[in-house]
């Protein structure tokens, strides 16, 4: 049958690759299982296969697709520039649209259209306390309840002191709540709109923004990506700066011209918090501190390290906050969170996060600083209690408060 919806890979992205196989030490689903299929070039090989109509769109086609992370890490290798992402992300639109799934499109619906409620996601957050709770743990899922580890829903009264406001000598900057931020790390929310009035924007947290449409894209869910990046485009039309304190979030908006007219303007005033917030103590808006806290174990979300390209903007705000940074993995191997990526495919997933809990310990640090909750969630799973996991701009800020006692 070949490809059916608009979404697909194009002739030119699969094209791109000459099957040189540079990217296969970095793809960690092919250090895990050292087969072809499992690597970014057997991926594009098997689309390559489906655009010549010599493979249907069927559930091996769907395997083969489903097991990649999207971490993206073959890209900032490769030598012909091969989109590997974007290619990804139109296959799997094809697997959902040509493949039988009888959890495709519940999981799809709250990908695309939960997660966008903010009514619902209190809801949900309110349930996952709930879960937790040492009667009802023990009768889940084993899968569900090692999720629920690494997850710290925020309390309503903490979600309460955002702060808005601020002088606006440099312009306005809009804070992107996301799905998950507000609900689960209200203190990266509190700290980001802080520093951001602390520098001198005025902030403010739109309320007609939505989810920034990132786990629905890559699993798939094409169309329910676009609504919500054409959700967001109208949301933040009047600001100058969308702040996204989400790595994975930033990493989407960064693409949102692919999803959305008038997308690519919305993506040139868009920026991950740690970028906004190093740039602002480089240009002396924000205090440097002195050196002394100790150190800091920094882990790279892939969605900074391969898709933004960036790895150096987390490191100068720990350092600005005193502390002397610490390579957690310089190769920038996945952790293996990759959305819901440790629910369909929880024992890769485990593998990942209890290698990179290892390259954690040997460190030295305690403390690790990472920029995406869900690396933030999956280094809790696998971390022993003695660890504290929290985001670059959360050290920075507390750093800053204590510094002006």
């Amino acid at each position: 049958m070949g490809w059916v919806t608009e979404f697909h890979p194009t002739e030119a992205e699969l094209s791109a690759c000459v099957q040189c196989g540079l990217c296969l030490p970095h793809c960690p689903t092919y250090r895990l299982t050292g087969r072809d299929t499992d690597s970014p070039r057997g991926r594009l090989m098997a689309m390559s296969a489906v655009a010549e109509g010599l493979l249907e769109v069927d559930g091996s086609f769907s395997d083969i697709m489903g097991f990649c992370l999207q971490c993206r890490a073959c890209e900032a290798v490769c030598p012909s520039l091969v989109p590997f992402g974007r290619a990804m992300e139109g296959a799997r639109a094809e697997v959902a649209a040509q493949v039988p799934d009888r959890a495709g499109p519940l999981r799809r619906f709250v990908l695309g259209r939960v997660l966008g409620w903010r009514t619902l996601m209190r809801l949900a957050t309110t349930g996952m306390r709930v879960l937790r709770t040492p009667v009802l743990r023990p009768l889940l899922p084993s899968r569900v309840a090692a999720s629920l580890t690494g997850v710290r829903p925020t309390q309503k009264d903490v979600r309460r002191k955002m702060v808005t406001g601020g002088s606006g000598d440099l312009g306005v900057a809009a804070v992107l709540r996301g799905c998950v931020m507000e609900q689960w790390f209200a203190p990266v929310q509190q700290a980001a709109a802080e520093l951001l009035v602390a520098a001198g924007y005025r902030v403010v947290v739109p309320d007609h923004q939505t989810c920034c449409g990132a786990l629905a894209a890559h699993d798939g869910a094409a169309v329910h990506a676009q609504r919500l990046a054409r959700a967001n485009v109208a949301a933040f039309s009047e600001v100058d700066l969308v702040v996204a304190t989400a790595a994975g979030c930033s990493a989407h908006l960064a693409e949102y011209g692919q999803w959305a007219e008038r997308g690519a303007e919305l993506a040139s005033r868009a920026r991950d918090v740690t970028m906004v917030v190093a740039e602002l103590i480089a240009d002396g808006h924000l205090p440097s501190l002195d050196p002394g806290r100790g150190s800091v174990a920094v882990q790279d979300p892939c969605h900074l390290r391969h898709a933004q390209r960036d790895t150096a903007a987390a490191r100068a705000v720990v350092t600005a906050a005193g502390y002397a940074p610490v390579d957690v993995d310089p190769a920038g191997m996945c952790c293996g969170a990759a959305g819901v990526y440790s629910l369909r495919h929880p024992q890769a997933s485990a593998e990942l996060g209890r290698r990179k809990a290892v390259e954690v310990g040997a460190t030295g640090s305690t403390l690790v600083a990472s920029a995406n909750p869900g690396c933030e969630m999956q280094l809790r799973q696998y971390l022993d209690d003695w660890y504290r996991v929290a985001h670059p701009i959360e050290l920075y800020n507390e750093a800053r408060k204590a510094h002006t006692l």
